[in-house]
């Protein structure tokens, strides 16, 4: 499955609201929908059966915290939903970390790659929606991976991570 054709797929109800336009929604919501397929992987070998609960928690945590940061009145409102999704991402990085026996390093290191991308978008947000001139509260950070060792993905590196999906 590619985002293409995941994309063809999502119903005009959700592609039709507003927070359709921001990345890291769209992302975050494709990328629940791939870790459905890899909890199912997981929950097939006894050793991991609790991490594919956890994952996929984790997971659905990004893209729900998400909407409901876009749904609130004010920026400190948002920031604080944005920052819970971004801590999801970070928990859903390591649960992908620790099932990459199971689902394979290709398809591990793909959505860690994926995760990464939507936590510099986060990054970028969090800032942007503190109203008070707060920032989030870390020392910059330059995520890295070995697929991708430039500080940000590309758009051709994004648009090849999101039409070359391995699901096996």
């Amino acid at each position: 499955m590619s985002f293409d054709d995941w994309l063809k797929a999502v119903p005009n109800e959700i592609t039709g609201d507003s927070i359709w336009k921001m990345e890291a929604y769209r992302l975050s919501l494709f990328l629940a929908d791939l870790a459905w397929h890899d909890a199912t992987k997981l929950m097939r070998d006894r050793r991991t059966l609790d991490s594919a609960g956890q994952l996929y928690r984790a997971v659905g945590s990004i893209e729900a915290n998400i909407s409901e940061g876009y749904s609130r009145g004010s920026g400190k409102d948002r920031a604080r939903f944005y920052e819970y999704a971004l801590g999801s991402s970070r928990e859903s990085r390591g649960w992908y970390y620790k099932g990459r026996h199971i689902l394979s390093d290709v398809v591990a290191q793909h959505r860690i790659v994926l995760i990464t991308h939507i936590a510099r978008l986060l990054l970028k947000m969090v800032p942007e929606q503190r109203a008070s001139g707060a920032f989030l509260h870390e020392d910059e950070v330059e995520y890295r991976t070995e697929i991708d060792s430039a500080p940000a993905l590309s758009p051709d590196q994004l648009v090849e991570l999101l039409q070359t999906v391995p699901m096996d």
